[in-house]
């Protein structure tokens, strides 16, 4: 069960986070709440899973260089590869897909060397090849949604 001020959070704050030096302390104002409430509130949905993380959605390759890369990752040893892949910085999120490329992720670097060196830094401690996939044509898909938590 959410409390209130968690369903807020996951609902009004999908895309209209604060941009400012305090947007913890903004939201707070917004909501009637301490800016420890928020904080804590935000740490509680991320140690439930409801959240990974805070930050913003920036367009492919508009700041440094962005890819898709794919993986075909033997079932037994999905579980480990998947998270030594999370454990790399440059990793936006990685999901598993019903595919013999059954790994993908979303990589981001600040050049393309940088980029190409964590890919190969993934294949060398992996063991597996990865695929790169260049992004042919910028498509938008607006993640936000209503999650209706409202009571």
């Amino acid at each position: 069960m959410l409390a209130p001020l968690h369903k807020r959070l996951l609902n009004d704050y999908q895309q209209d986070f604060p941009l400012s030096p305090t947007p913890y302390r903004d939201i707070a104002e917004q909501l009637g709440v301490s800016e420890d409430e928020v904080l804590n509130a935000f740490q509680t949905l991320s140690e439930q899973q409801m959240i990974s993380r805070i930050g913003p959605v920036i367009a492919p390759n508009s700041i440094g260089n962005s890819a898709l890369v794919a993986m075909a990752v033997p079932e037994f040893d999905l579980p480990r590869v998947a998270e030594l892949v999370s454990a790399y910085p440059e990793v936006n999120h990685n999901y598993e897909r019903e595919n013999r490329f059954n790994l993908w992720f979303v990589l981001i670097a600040d050049s393309e060397a940088h980029l190409k060196g964590v890919i190969a830094d993934i294949e060398t401690q992996t063991g597996y090849p990865a695929m790169l996939l260049p992004m042919l044509a910028d498509y938008f898909i607006n993640l936000g949604f209503e999650l209706n938590l409202h009571d």
